[in-house]
């Protein structure tokens, strides 16, 4: 790390601690900031890194809620609809992350990177590291070259205060072959084996407080929770962050994730996306929207 990395990572709290702060003030729920082709057309902008640029603003904008703070405890941008547009829209995102940054909100990348050795380094350096452009609060990381594998983002992350969600439990249809295979045997499920790796990872940096979160959280979708059980998945065990995509327009619901995640939710962060997008291009009705989410939560 360079000291200018060293010099800006002063002062700040752990991602788990600043991201728990955020949930106990404004309430669980992350805004996705996703900027599809459909979206950006009925927004009235157009399909390009301009396009994109305006729509994360206004996102942003609605997001930080004016005098009052934030709306959101996070924002979670979709790396790969600002990925499509080339280094143009990579800049696009740069730029988001960076007045979000200015903003006092935390950003989750929404990255699903996953790779090994000196690569798995770089996409590590590149979400997680101070000196990067692309630096967010946290990045979503793919275990399936094994969990192990993503050992220099869990040392990036403890080292510059972020965090990583890694993807334990998803809600589409092909995830079931691959996280629910050793459900009847001995080790466990390949998801169980994700959150109890988790868990241990986070051991070294929480304390008794039950509800500290660690700088591992996992990715649960929102509409599958209630399968954790039937696996011997113990989220409430990880003392990470539950990063639950599918709330609202994707059919998650407040009490349905309630049942589901049972004693483990109060560390879920409910993610919404085009359910609270749909009504952009309005700041103002975005804003509203965002407030009805925060509602439906409790």
């Amino acid at each position: 790390m360079s000291g200018t990395s060293e010099r800006r990572h002063v002062g700040r709290e752990p991602f788990g601690a600043r991201l728990r702060a955020a949930m106990d003030r404004v309430g669980p729920l992350c805004l996705g900031v996703d900027p599809h082709p459909g979206l950006l057309q009925s927004w009235g902008l157009p399909d390009t890194p301009a396009g994109l640029e305006a729509f994360s603003a206004a996102a942003l904008e609605a997001a930080a809620g004016g005098s009052d703070g934030p709306l959101v405890a996070a924002l979670k941008p979709q790396v790969a609809l600002y990925e499509r547009h080339g280094s143009a829209g990579l800049a696009a995102l740069e730029t988001f992350l960076a007045q979000a940054r200015e903003a006092g909100v935390l950003t989750i990348a929404d990255a699903k990177r996953g790779d090994i050795g000196s690569t798995m380094a770089g996409y590590a350096s590149a979400w997680l590291d101070d000196a990067s452009p692309l630096a967010a609060d946290a990045v979503t990381l793919s275990p399936y070259l094994g969990f192990e594998s993503l050992r220099p983002a869990f040392e990036a992350a403890a080292r510059t205060g972020r965090g990583v969600f890694v993807l334990a439990l998803t809600s589409n249809p092909e995830g079931a072959s691959v996280q629910h295979v050793g459900a009847e045997q001995e080790q466990g499920s390949v998801a169980s084996r994700i959150v109890a790796a988790a868990a241990a990872e986070n051991a070294a940096h929480v304390g008794e407080d039950e509800r500290e979160l660690g700088p591992v959280g996992l990715v649960v979708g929102a509409t599958v929770a209630e399968r954790a059980h039937a696996l011997g998945l113990d989220l409430a065990g990880v003392r990470g962050a539950l990063l639950a995509p599918g709330f609202g327009a994707q059919g998650g619901t407040a009490a349905g994730m309630r049942e589901g995640f049972g004693p483990a939710w109060p560390a879920v962060l409910a993610t919404s996306s085009r359910g609270i997008l749909a009504a952009g291009p309005s700041v103002s009705r975005l804003a509203e929207q965002l407030k009805r989410n925060l509602a439906d939560l409790g």
